[in-house]
């Protein structure tokens, strides 16, 4: 499996909409490619520069699938995204190969 993660650096007068945005529109939009199986919104705690800044985790269901969703998915996705935020919202990305998972 693949942990995708995307950490945002958002304007903070917008912050409460970007989640809101995230929450019912970006989300929704990524999950619905059915490349995973589930995701996490994060508050990155840090020193704040000018922003806002959230890390959303997606867990891809291998790394078949998620190699699938950056051919044919991530491209548009992201464009929309850009088209929306510009850099209102700066995002970076980090591909995690899980190596093991487990719970408490």
């Amino acid at each position: 499996m693949v942990l995708y993660n995307i950490t945002v650096s958002v304007n903070a007068s917008l912050a409460k909409e970007w989640v809101d945005y995230m929450h019912k529109v970006h989300i929704p939009d990524v999950l619905d490619t059915g490349h995973f199986r589930d995701y996490k919104l994060c508050r990155v705690e840090a020193d704040e520069q000018g922003g806002l800044t959230f890390a959303v985790q997606y867990v891809a269901y291998s790394v078949e699938s998620f190699n699938k969703y950056q051919n044919e998915c991530a491209a548009e996705l992201q464009q929309e995204f850009i088209e929306r935020w510009g850099a209102k919202a700066s995002a970076f990305r980090t591909v995690l190969p899980i190596i093991s998972e487990g719970k408490a």
